[in-house]
């Protein structure tokens, strides 16, 4: 008989909205998480476009306005693959895990890996790498994403066989007897 359990926090996931802008009447309105996002969005990136090339002509105001919609409509909303983060936090962290890389966890922690035992780029693109590395024109990339590095492993592998034990609440008490026994 195995056991199968529940979370229900999920159903408790209140979203706030914002129904009223400056007086303005926005009906059922948008979510408070998207307006958010989509203004600081739009702060950073027009801001940084204004700096770089001035005010926005007709042809290029689309360049100033759909980059940043579109990452808050598309970034605001609940990931598919993990339903407790946004798709904006997914792709951060895809983001950083291509940018950083992973650092093994040796010994529970116990020692610090060196930098020869994270994986390297290619590792971490997977069969990507070898798509990438076809298309046309980008075959230069081969040598940069780490072709010729072996990938070394931080030792060899252990064998894990957890053998679980149930005390009982007679043993629980004994145990802690002992304990507050030494304190005093």
């Amino acid at each position: 008989m195995s056991r199968v359990g529940h979370t229900y926090t999920r159903h408790f996931d209140l979203e706030t909205r914002q129904h009223e802008i400056l007086g303005l009447d926005l009906g059922e309105g948008p979510s408070r998480r998207l307006l958010v996002t989509g203004f600081v969005l739009y702060l950073v990136w027009s801001g940084t476009l204004l700096l770089l090339f001035g005010l926005p002509s007709q042809l290029t105001f689309t360049l100033y306005v759909a980059p940043p919609a579109l990452i808050a409509y598309y970034g605001a909303q609940k990931s598919r693959r993990n339903e407790r983060r946004w798709n904006l936090a997914q792709w951060a962290l895809f983001v950083r895990y291509l940018t950083l890389g992973h650092r093994p966890v040796i010994n529970g922690g116990r020692r610090a890996a060196d930098r020869s035992e994270w994986l390297p780029l290619r590792a971490r693109l997977g069969e990507r790498a070898e798509k990438l590395v076809d298309l046309p024109g980008l075959g230069f990339l081969d040598g940069s994403l780490g072709k010729d590095r072996p990938i070394t492993t931080a030792g060899r592998s252990i064998r894990f066989a957890p053998r679980p034990r149930l005390y009982g609440p007679d043993a629980v008490y004994q145990a802690r007897q002992r304990t507050v026994g030494k304190k005093q």
